[in-house]
């Protein structure tokens, strides 16, 4: 069967059980109350580490109580009246530091198999035992096309339109407060652009044409979090997570940490292990696998739209939790045995 067939039928089966109806609105509030747990623990944890972080500098260089204002001031100093070169070297270096840095150790491992204790927490485990070098050459190639030449432009479009509110590379620093409320905000807003956009690009006349070059990674690894066609790139993978720092008019240094954790939190989804303590990349990985389940990143709108329904039938689902000991949840979870074992 075609994946285009099976994607269409797939996509028009629909369950009607009463225990699914009835499980709706409850399902709804445990997403909701399942995101804003994450959102308000992340911003409870950056707000204990800066905190700490900036304590420890100062004990460590003597720094004042403005260690993190100084240092800005300097690189801004160094890019005097070159406001636009000061945006793109932010927004461009640190997060393609956070991407590769990341997906340079995960492409080592699916590469080799070592270090052997982390292929353990593999999600499917036999798929990419080891990973196709072919394949993964040709995905290396086309995420770096769309880094270089669709990114990179679309980070000069954004600091434009930012420009026309406010100096989104002012000398003065948000409050670090403030820097974690807009971060909250653009999680929201990449929730909502994202969700429907990938839809959208699910619908079989965009499908066969543009999306379906993502899915050719039924068992995904970090890396093809962004290998996509260009003008998905653009519309479902990038517009999504500038939008908000847009809307919001954010200072340059939000923007490039929302950019880094955007980036690196796509890779873990991507990544195809469910490693300990770091977020469960489960729901997506199950998109992969299924096609038509798991559109969003949180959850919420899957739950609301009822796009997670057989999702949460599954084991992957049971699974879809931090793990907090060294145990890989398929060990712990294990599969149902299949008929006739």
């Amino acid at each position: 069967m075609t994946v285009e067939a099976r994607h269409s039928d797939m996509r028009g089966s629909a369950p009607t059980s009463s225990s699914s109806r009835q499980e709706g609105p409850g399902g709804l509030w445990d997403s909701v109350k399942k995101a804003a747990f994450v959102i308000g623990s992340g911003i409870l944890f950056l707000a204990a580490f800066g905190n700490s972080l900036t304590w420890h500098l100062q004990r460590f260089w003597g720094a004042s109580g403005d260690f993190w204002q100084k240092l800005w001031t300097k690189v801004y100093l160094a890019f005097e009246d070159h406001d636009a070169a000061l945006f793109f070297f932010g927004t461009m270096t640190f997060p393609t530091i956070a991407f590769w840095g990341l997906n340079i150790m995960l492409m080592m491992v699916d590469s080799t198999g070592k270090p052997s204790f982390i292929t353990r927490y593999r999600i499917q485990m036999d798929k990419n035992n080891p990973v196709d070098p072919a394949k993964l050459r040709h995905a290396v190639k086309s995420v770096m096309f769309n880094y270089a030449c669709i990114s990179g432009p679309m980070v000069l479009a954004a600091y434009c339109l930012m420009n026309l509110r406010r100096d989104p590379c002012g000398p003065e620093l948000p409050t670090f407060h403030w820097a974690l409320l807009e971060l909250a905000v653009c999680a929201i807003v990449e929730e909502v652009m994202f969700y429907y956009s990938h839809r959208l690009f699910h619908h079989p006349s965009l499908y066969k044409h543009y999306h379906k070059q993502h899915h050719e990674w039924t068992a995904p690894i970090g890396v093809v979090a962004i290998y996509a066609h260009p003008l998905e790139h653009v519309f479902s993978n990038t517009l999504p997570v500038m939008a908000g720092p847009i809307i919001l008019g954010s200072h340059l240094s939000t923007t490039t940490l929302w950019y880094c954790l955007a980036l690196v939190s796509t890779s873990i989804s991507h990544c195809g292990y469910h490693l300990p303590f770091l977020p469960s990349p489960e729901f997506h990985d199950f998109h992969h696998l299924k096609f038509n389940q798991c559109f969003g990143v949180f959850g919420v709108l899957d739950r609301l739209h009822g796009t997670d329904t057989k999702f949460r039938q599954t084991k992957q689902y049971e699974r879809h939790v931090l793990l907090t000991s060294l145990t890989p949840l398929n060990e712990s979870i294990p599969d149902e045995p299949k008929k006739g074992q």
